[in-house]
């Protein structure tokens, strides 16, 4: 039996102004697939997540989601106010999850616990990642998009990151993650590149 498709743009354009983002993008992710997608700064990656989220509208084209998402945007969503642990609550009660283990416990692989009292506006950029990154994946929702998620990651905190996207692949969930570096690519069931507005797909030797 193939598996479930859980995300499928179809035919997207997207324009601002005069300049073509996207002209007819075509993406298909399945469960348990982990799919790159790379490009020249300003190429438009990240408009593609954002439609892919539904948080953009493509001039024409459709995008179907078949399950709940997580999205970490490159700008992160945390509040300098509050603390860590204050954060994870307040996702709590927005995700309805009636406790914070598996929080707590991406928390422990990204290697951060000694901040959980710390404002996030104290933390440093890498850690505010680090954040940002858990509050996407902690309600563990089957189709996360991650648009340049370890930003200011240590080489360390790196090379988690990707044990813990291999994990989650193997478990089905499925995984969109854009990159700019080579290194990463050995990681990906597809290599999606975004050139002159047009994705081009290709299945990695993985």
């Amino acid at each position: 039996m193939a598996p479930a498709t859980r995300l499928r743009i179809n035919a997207v354009h997207k324009a601002y102004g005069r300049r073509r983002v996207l002209c007819g993008a075509d993406f298909t992710v399945s469960a348990g697939m982990l799919a790159g997608v790379v490009g020249e700064n300003g190429s438009g990656k990240s408009t593609l997540l954002r439609i892919a989220v539904g948080q953009l509208a493509p001039d024409h084209g459709t995008v179907q989601r078949f399950s709940t998402l997580g999205y970490c945007p490159q700008q992160s969503v945390v509040n300098d106010t509050l603390t860590v642990a204050q954060h994870l609550r307040l996702f709590q009660v927005a995700y309805r999850l009636p406790d914070l283990r598996h929080a707590w416990d991406l928390v422990d692989v990204l290697g951060f616990h000694a901040d959980r009292r710390t404002r996030a506006g104290e933390l440093s950029g890498g850690t505010r990642q680090k954040l940002n990154l858990t509050l996407a994946l902690m309600h563990d929702p089957p189709l996360l998009v991650l648009d340049e998620p370890y930003q200011g990651f240590d080489w360390d905190t790196h090379q988690r990151f990707w044990q813990l996207a291999g994990q989650l692949r193997s478990q089905g969930r499925s995984l969109v993650v854009v990159s700019h570096l080579l290194h990463d690519l050995q990681h990906f069931d597809t290599i999606h590149h975004l050139r002159d507005s047009r994705l081009h797909t290709e299945a990695t030797t993985r």
